[in-house]
C-alpha cells in the first residue's frame, strides 16, 4: 500500500528541525502507553502487506469528529520552511470508566468515568522528537463550556480540578467521546496550543495491551501493599507484571510503600511502566513478530476512542511510518511545571514556567528551550507567526527503519528519580539486585 504525505504544502523531503533537548521528566500514564504502539503496530502490518487486517482492526476503534469544538480555537503555528513537516499535538487520556469489562478491574472504587491521566503528545515536524507532556489531574484551573456529542453545552467551572472537564463531558454527553472533546477544549483554552486529535484508552485496553506483549518489567525497591488497587502485593525486587497486575501498579496511590499517597507520587510509578513498555514494543521482539503485532492491535483497538481523522487507516499508517525512527531515548517526558495550591493543598497550580513550556510546544521547540539561556538560539526550522490550518495526521517519511534489536544503553550511569527529574526510556530509574 502507499503512504499518504501529510506534510506541509510543497513538502519534498524532511529537513532537520530543532536540535534534541536534554531529557525531561516522564509524567503520565494511561493512553500514552498505547498510542505510539498502536501507530507502530499499524505500520508494521501495512509494510508487511497486511492492509486488509489493518483496515479491519482500525474499524474496531470508536471515533468521533471534532467539529463540535467550533471555530474559536487556537491557531496552529506552521514552519516557515515549506519543506518542513507539520508538528502534531495529540491529547492522550486514560479513562477509568467502570462500564463493560472495566467494572471488574476497578478495584472497588466509585462508579463513573474520569480521566485521571491526560498527556499532550507533541510530535516534532521533522519527526525526530516525541514529547509527552503530562497535565496533573489535580491542577486547579477554570474549565470552559463545551458542546457534547448530543449537542448539550456544559456549564463553565471555576477553580476546579482539571479532570472535571472529562467528568462533566461524560455526565452531560453520556459518552466517553464527550469527555474527550471537553478535555481538548479545556487544554486549548488553558495553553493557547492547537490540538490535532485525541486518543482515549480504558482499563480493559491497557490490561490486554500489556498481556499482548508478555508483560512489563519493573523494579520495586520497597515492599508494596495497596488495598484499594485489588490488594496489590509486591516484594522488593524485579517483577514482570502482566495485564491486571500492571494496571494495579500503575493505578495504585495509597498503601504501604507508595509514598505520600498523592497523585504526583503515583506518577513516578506510571513513568516506569511507560518506559518499560516503550522498550519492549520498540524492540525487535515485538515489531518483527507478526503474531504479537496482530495480538497487540486486536487487544488495543477495541478499547480506544479517537477523533475520526486520526483513526483512519491512512492517518494511522502515514503517521506511524513517518515515526518509525523513534527510539526510547528520543522520547522526552515532562509534566506541566506546578506547585501546591496555597488555597487547597490537595491540588496544584501551574507556575510561570508553564507559559514558556506551552510556547515551546506551540512553536515546535524542544520543551526545555530557554530563550534567556546564553546559548539559546531558535532553530531555523522553529516556526514563527500564526497560521490557520486544518488538523494534520502525519508527514513525509524518512529513510531509515526503526526498532532496536536490544534494549537501549542508558544515557548515563546516573540514577534518575522517576516523577521528580528528567529521564527517558533509555535511562535508569531504579536498581534491583
Amino acid at each position: 500500500m502507499t503512504f499518504p504525505d501529510f506534510s506541509a504544502p510543497g513538502a519534498t523531503i524532511p529537513v532537520k528541525g530543532p536540535s534534541h533537548a536534554r531529557t525531561l521528566e516522564l509524567l503520565g500514564g494511561g493512553a500514552s502507553r498505547t498510542v505510539g504502539m498502536v501507530l507502530t503496530a499499524v505500520v508494521t502490518l501495512a509494510v508487511a502487506g497486511a492492509a486488509t487486517a489493518a483496515t479491519q482492526l482500525t474499524g474496531n476503534i470508536e471515533t468521533v469528529e471534532m467539529g463540535s469544538l467550533g471555530t474559536d480555537r487556537p491557531k496552529q503555528v506552521l514552519p516557515e520552511d515549506p519543506n518542513a513537516g507539520t508538528p502534531l499535538n495529540i491529547v492522550l487520556m486514560g479513562s477509568d470508566s467502570r462500564g463493560g469489562e472495566n467494572g471488574g478491574l476497578a478495584g472497588g472504587e466509585d462508579a463513573g468515568a474520569r480521566s485521571d491521566t491526560t498527556i499532550v503528545m507533541h510530535i516534532s515536524g521533522d519527526r525526530s522528537r516525541v514529547e509527552m507532556i503530562s497535565i496533573p489531574r489535580d491542577s486547579t484551573v477554570d474549565i470552559p463550556t463545551c458542546t457534547t456529542t448530543n449537542g448539550v453545552a456544559t456549564p463553565e467551572l471555576y477553580g476546579t480540578k482539571f479532570n472535571a472537564a472529562f467528568s462533566q463531558g461524560v455526565e452531560y454527553g453520556a459518552d466517553v467521546a464527550s469527555g474527550a472533546l471537553c478535555t481538548v477544549k479545556a487544554i486549548e483554552q488553558l495553553t493557547g496550543v492547537f490540538m490535532n486529535g485525541f486518543v482515549v484508552v480504558d482499563f480493559a485496553g491497557f490490561s490486554s495491551m500489556i498481556d499482548a506483549v508478555g508483560g512489563v518489567e519493573v523494579c520495586v525497591e520497597e515492599a508494596i501493599y495497596a488495598p484499594k488497587a485489588n490488594h496489590l502485593t509486591l516484594e522488593p525486587g524485579t517483577h514482570t507484571l502482566k495485564g491486571v497486575k500492571a494496571l494495579d501498579y500503575a493505578r495504585a496511590r495509597t498503601g504501604d510503600g507508595l509514598g505520600d499517597g498523592s497523585d504526583l507520587g503515583r506518577i513516578g510509578r506510571q513513568q516506569e511502566v511507560m518506559a518499560s513498555l516503550a522498550r519492549k514494543v520498540l524492540s525487535q521482539e515485538v515489531l518483527t513478530n507478526p503474531s504479537k503485532t496482530l495480538k497487540f492491535l486486536d487487544a488495543v483497538t477495541g478499547s480506544l476512542t479517537m477523533n475520526k481523522e486520526l483513526a483512519s487507516i491512512d492517518g494511522l499508517a502515514g503517521l506511524a511510518y513517518s515515526m518509525r525512527n523513534v527510539r526510547p531515548d528520543t522520547i522526552t517526558f515532562v509534566t506541566v511545571p506546578n506547585e501546591y495550591d496555597p488555597n487547597n493543598p490537595a491540588n496544584v497550580v501551574w507556575t510561570d514556567d508553564a507559559v514558556q513550556l506551552w510556547d515551546n510546544v506551540k512553536h515546535d521547540r524542544p520543551v526545555d528551550f530557554d530563550p534567556d539561556a546564553p546559548s539559546a538560539d531558535a532553530s531555523p526550522s522553529a516556526p514563527t507567526g500564526d497560521q490557520d490550518t486544518e488538523a494534520e495526521t502525519g508527514t513525509k517519511p524518512g529513510t531509515e527503519t526503526g526498532g532496536s534489536e536490544t534494549e537501549p544503553t542508558p544515557a548515563s550511569t546516573e540514577i534518575k528519580q522517576a516523577g521528580e527529574e528528567a529521564f527517558t526510556g533509555a535511562d535508569t530509574t531504579k536498581v534491583c539486585g
